[in-house]
Formats: C-alpha cells, structure tokens, sequence
C-alpha cells in the first residue's frame, strides 16, 4: 500500500525559538513515526489477547509491557509534535495510511509466532527512530533527538526481552 502524503496543516502558534522551517521538518519527520509507535500498540494488544501455548502468562505480560511502551512513545512523539507548533495526527485513519511497519499476520496463535512477528515489527519501529535522531539533531532539534534516543533504548531493550523467546 503506498502511503499517502501527510496533509500540511498550518503551524500553531508557539513561542519556541527553533525557526519555523525547523519546526515544520521535525514535524514532517516526526508524524510517520507517531503513526507507526501507535501500530506497534495495536500489534502488541493483538499478539497480547491472542497468544496461547506452555508460555502463554510470561508472553501476554510482555505483550502488554510492549503495549504500554508503545503507547508512551506515541505520546512522547505527538507531544513532540503539538510543543513544535504542529498537529498530532493520530487516528485510526491516518494510521492505517502511515504506518510502515510489516503488516500483523492475523491467524496466528502459537507464542513463536506471536513474538517472531513482533520482533520484525519492534525493529522496524527501531531502525525508524534510529533514522530519527540523526535527522532531527541535523536539522538543529537536539531536544528531538534526545527524545528519538530515548525511545531507541526503550524499543531495543524491549526487542531483547521479546526475541530471547524465539530460541
């Protein structure tokens, strides 16, 4: 599915001193990355209601634990976003439009599947940020950046956690 453009809106007015063009690049940059952390939540609430099998209480913990990250890091980046000046696109809608993380398979059950395929999905998110932190401290927003960094070390570790079950 190709992904359509992010609508433009007009920049809010704010008194944060990092030049407009500035502001409205991190925004461009920022706004698939939101809609992609907000993927990853629905993903690992997918994988956390549906696994089953002899793991099934230590996946659908860390399941929710993937969830509830996720769920941060969409707010940490759609705040990003409004302090910018910008609006925090965040619908379904949008979403389903924005996201570049691989699909969800829908049919699976087994906790092997459930966490070979978020693994896939929590790296992807991963590399995104990773882009992140060079684009956004390159176009002079280190606070930006700082933020990308933060949830690279989050989503990493949570990866770790997630694959150690795919042994």
């Amino acid at each position: 599915m190709a992904l359509k453009a992010r609508t433009k809106t007009p920049l809010h007015p704010t008194q944060n001193d990092l030049p407009e063009k500035t502001r409205t690049a991190v925004i461009e940059a920022l706004a698939p990355a939101l809609a992609a952390a907000m993927d990853l939540y629905a993903q690992a609430k997918s994988a956390h209601w549906n696994v089953k099998g002899p793991s099934f209480i230590s996946l659908h913990e860390l399941f929710d634990r993937v969830a509830e990250a996720a769920d941060g890091w969409a707010d940490l980046l759609a705040e990003r976003i409004v302090q910018l000046g910008g609006t925090a696109e965040g619908t379904a809608q949008v979403v389903v439009e924005r996201s570049s993380l691989p699909p969800y398979p829908l049919e699976i059950t087994q906790g092997s599947e459930h966490t070979a395929a978020l693994s896939r999905s929590l790296a992807a998110f991963g590399q995104q940020v990773r882009a992140l932190i060079d684009h956004t401290d390159s176009l002079g927003d280190k606070d930006t950046a700082d933020i990308c960094t933060e949830i690279s070390r989050a989503c990493d570790k949570l990866l770790w956690f997630v694959e150690a079950h795919n042994a």
